[in-house]
């Protein structure tokens, strides 16, 4: 019974001595990122709407009936291209009309005009009194009047036959038809648009901005409008809704003259080369523009960030491999990132995943996070690349 008693202690005592050889555990691993200084753009957006270079709405200046449509909607036409016809017959029969009315007045004129050439050489023998030739002479300007106005009212019926037949006024795409074969156009006092024809190879954006906006991006507007050996200089970005970015830059071309005191706010316009014909009237799109350049600023990934009451935190790894909770003065969003101001140096590591290992004080393994671009960060390095695609050309 002894034996088996110290047999018990033995083994028992063998297991203890085994558990405090046993290494401690080694400190946890977190990702971290190392700062590091750079200049950063910084922009701001503007919601506009796009129009054509050239919108023409199509009437009709005649009142009638709509006889024929002679077009494919939603296509490009030309200028001079035949849209519509209306009915020309009551036009036609005012030319024939007012052409009678002129052959009227030629035969008046013609006979004025012999009278005055028979009278003419009697007036000078003194066979008949200088009054006679007066009024011959009258007679016969009056009817050279006549004759103008004669001709004038034909050119008018005329300019309204020509009304019936009507023509695109410029190179573009054309719209859906507003009016259908059969219907009364050209009726006063609100004539039915029939038509618009839009001019797209170069698209306008129409934007306002806060006279606070403004003041901010004033210098990159006046740069732009300004003229750099002979070239106007473009260099603001239209995001589409799909959130990409237009391949081609564009450029300020109007900046109203006045901050509007009912909604503090000032109009610009801008102008993008659509070569493509991609963009159409009608589209909301972000402006983009560059309002200042930060110069040796530190961005920090907002997932690394924590907020607690206004207040922004981040874990730093020092030297010693030790977790420090740093407080942090952020700015504005630039992507998925923060812009640092205060509380950070280039060349520190700051705990990028693995947050809920991190705490104050304990020791930890850093490893370089693998930080995979987001859709933001995305959008800004194509950003990046169109403008040294623009610089290049």
């Amino acid at each position: 019974m002894i034996g088996l008693i110290t047999c018990m202690t033995f083994f028992l005592s063998a297991c203890s001595s085994e558990k405090k050889k046993e290494a401690p555990p080694p400190p946890p691993e977190v990702s971290v990122i190392e700062t590091k200084a750079e200049d950063v753009p910084l922009y701001l957006e503007f919601v506009g709407q796009t129009t054509g270079l050239k919108d023409i709405d199509i009437r009709a200046r005649v009142e009638g009936f709509l006889e024929g449509v002679h077009f494919q909607e939603g296509t490009f036409i030309e200028k001079g291209k035949l849209l519509y016809t209306l009915e020309s017959q009551p036009f036609e029969e005012k030319v024939a009309t007012r052409m009678s009315e002129v052959a009227t007045v030629n035969t008046m004129v013609a006979k004025a005009k012999g009278d005055l050439d028979r009278i003419r050489p009697l007036a000078k023998s003194n066979a008949i009194s200088k009054s006679d030739l007066d009024a011959a002479q009258a007679a016969y300007d009056a009817s050279l009047s006549s004759l103008e106005a004669a001709k004038a009212t034909q050119r008018a019926s005329e300019i309204e036959l020509s009304y019936t037949k009507i023509k695109s006024p410029i190179d573009g795409i054309i719209g859906k038809t507003k009016a259908k074969v059969g219907d009364v156009v050209g009726k006063n006092p609100n004539p039915v648009i029939l038509n618009t024809v839009s001019q797209v190879d170069t698209i306008l954006v129409n934007f306002f901005i806060t006279e606070t906006q403004y003041l901010s991006v004033a210098e990159s507007l006046n740069k732009a409008l300004a003229k750099e050996h002979g070239e106007l200089i473009a260099d603001l970005d239209l995001i589409l809704n799909n959130g990409s970015v237009f391949e081609h830059k564009g450029r300020p071309d109007f900046i109203d003259r006045e901050i509007d005191t009912s909604t503090g706010s000032i109009l610009v316009q801008a102008s993008f080369p659509n070569p493509q014909q991609i963009l159409r009237p009608g589209q909301f799109a972000k402006i983009r523009v560059e309002s200042e350049v930060v110069k040796d600023a530190i961005l920090v990934p907002q997932r690394s960030v924590m907020e607690i009451q206004g207040l922004h935190n981040v874990f730093v790894v020092n030297a010693d491999n030790t977790v420090e909770n740093r407080s942090v003065t952020v700015g504005d969003k630039v992507g998925s990132s923060w812009l640092v101001t205060e509380g950070l140096k280039p060349g520190e590591k700051v705990i990028y995943e693995g947050l809920q290992k991190a705490k104050d004080g304990a020791v930890v393994t850093p490893v370089a996070a693998d930080i995979k671009p987001t859709e933001q960060d995305s959008k800004a390095t194509e950003l990046e690349a169109n403008s040294t695609e623009q610089d290049k050309k």
